[in-house]
């Protein structure tokens, strides 16, 4: 996650002072984590008192595995007198105050991003792109809640160049108080879409949410925004309303300081002529589907804003792959010949469900392969849930996907609306699904895997890599989730 983590990130000393706590040994940490099945040889251990784990009763496995010191609103019994512990009144305010210090501290260009879709795979975009051109810190995976933001500030040295971190919501306000520790230089906004619909009157009460992240930028902060979505005058409006006076834009619109000129597509990627500001690039993408195309113009305007090397950026763009649950692409040996996997577990939302399937409907088919489409749930869609789900039907169609297999109830509405001859397979869960699965493939086939994470899908996901026998690659011993 973080290329610039230094020997001494946190002291005894220093972490007091940030959090108003109190320690009786000496000790220094290399890096910070509130999980103590994943501590690393000189991590501070932030006991967290979750709504089904309290981090208190995990301190001693923690200092056994590793751990520098511990921070604490309470002593855990089982530990020695000079247990290596910063004693604090409340562990989630210590952990939000050593992420205040932290960005206080660094002298970092800091740029955070939020969106409905895209904001993952872009934050991932810019750490591949930036950590070339000065230390750079990013949000590891998703954590971008009230915990993640948080925690990935406080893994970021003081000699950081460049910090990334992700924002999310699924609510209005949510992202106000996350910004505000950020304290960004940039602010990002991926795109506004029917995302979490469930806590949201409309698409434009979403805007309105996503433009909270405004609220945090310093002073001559910049916004990038995507000048293709629907959204796009209210979140400039909204941007200007609160003072910022340099609005970036990004897309296939002919205005956008970072636009596409021209784009050549094909099964696996694109190959993207563009102008950023008043220079044209150009520049290869590994990863399939407009959406990455879109991210990427995001990518570059965002390097633009920070006065990066935008040429350098262009070309470090071709490393990029899609992420686990978000677009990575796997080739499956097996005894009966080979298949490929598009892994979309992680989210789904209809306009992410709409590009996943043109990605799938691009892909090529090699002798009786066919084109399979096993879908969970897209949850937090409200009360029209199963319509936005029936909805999806013609573009099914449109994309030439032979098969369908769907896990879970919302996702039945969908299958009983499709031809009969699309109906590979229907259950109520994920689990229920997974033999039925296992037992079509066959050789040639391509495989597009995608849900809400509830769902469950991503099971599936882990028993098609078991099957590999190529290089043993895949996670044994693999257990569907009952709850989908």
């Amino acid at each position: 996650m973080n290329s610039t983590i230094a020997s001494s990130l946190w002291t005894s000393k220093t972490a007091a002072k940030a959090t108003g706590g109190t320690s009786i040994v000496d000790w220094q940490a290399s890096g910070v984590s509130i999980n103590s099945r994943d501590i690393k040889p000189g991590d501070l251990f932030v006991a967290i008192k979750g709504p089904n784990f309290d981090g208190h009763n995990f301190v001693a496995d923690a200092l056994d595995s590793g751990a520098s010191g511990a921070v604490i609103d309470h002593r855990p019994d089982g530990l020695g007198r000079n247990a290596p512990l910063l004693e604090v009144l409340d562990t989630t305010v210590a952990l939000k105050d050593l992420g205040r210090a932290a960005r206080q501290r660094a002298s970092a260009k800091i740029i955070a991003v939020t969106g409905s879709v895209g904001k993952t795979g872009t934050k991932e975009a810019l750490h591949l792109v930036l950590k070339d051109q000065g230390s750079c810190t990013a949000s590891l995976g998703n954590f971008n809640n009230h915990w993640g933001v948080p925690l990935s500030l406080s893994r970021m040295s003081k000699n950081t160049t460049f910090g990334v971190f992700e924002i999310g919501m699924n609510h209005p306000g949510e992202i106000t108080p996350l910004v505000k520790m950020v304290r960004p230089h940039i602010a990002v906004i991926t795109n506004v879409e029917l995302v979490h619909s469930e806590y949201f009157d409309s698409v434009e009460g979403i805007a309105d949410a996503k433009a909270e992240i405004f609220t945090g930028l310093v002073d001559s902060g910049v916004c990038v925004l995507n000048r293709d979505n629907d959204q796009f005058e209210r979140l400039q409006s909204a941007a200007l309303s609160v003072g910022v006076k340099n609005v970036i834009s990004f897309g296939t619109d002919a205005k956008a300081q970072a636009r596409s000129i021209k784009i050549s597509k094909d099964s696996f990627g694109s190959d993207v002529d563009v102008i950023v500001g008043d220079k044209e690039f150009s520049y290869r993408i590994n990863c399939p589907g407009q959406h990455w195309v879109i991210n990427s113009l995001a990518v570059l305007a965002t390097v633009y804003a920070s006065g990066g090397n935008v040429s350098k950026a262009a070309k470090e763009l071709e490393n990029l792959r899609g992420l686990k649950g978000r677009g990575a692409i796997h080739s499956i040996s097996f005894s009966g010949g080979s298949f490929n996997i598009i892994d979309e577990s992680y989210n789904a939302a209809p306009v992410s469900m709409q590009a996943a399937f043109k990605v799938l409907g691009s892909m090529p088919i090699i002798g009786r392969g066919r084109r399979i489409a096993i879908l969970g749930d897209m949850l937090e869609l409200g009360e029209d849930s199963l319509a936005h789900h029936e909805a999806m039907v013609q573009l099914l169609i449109m994309e030439r996907i032979d098969l369908i297999f769907t896990a879970g109830p919302n996702m039945r509405a969908l299958f009983n609306a499709l031809p009969q001859s699309m109906r590979g397979g229907s259950a109520l869960t994920s689990q229920e699904l997974l033999a039925e699965v296992l037992g079509f493939i066959q050789s040639g086939d391509v495989i597009l895997i995608k849900g809400s994470a509830a769902s469950g899908t991503s099971c599936i996901v882990e028993a098609l890599l078991d099957m590999d026998n190529s290089n043993n690659s895949g996670s044994k011993n693999n257990k569907c989730s009952a709850i989908g």
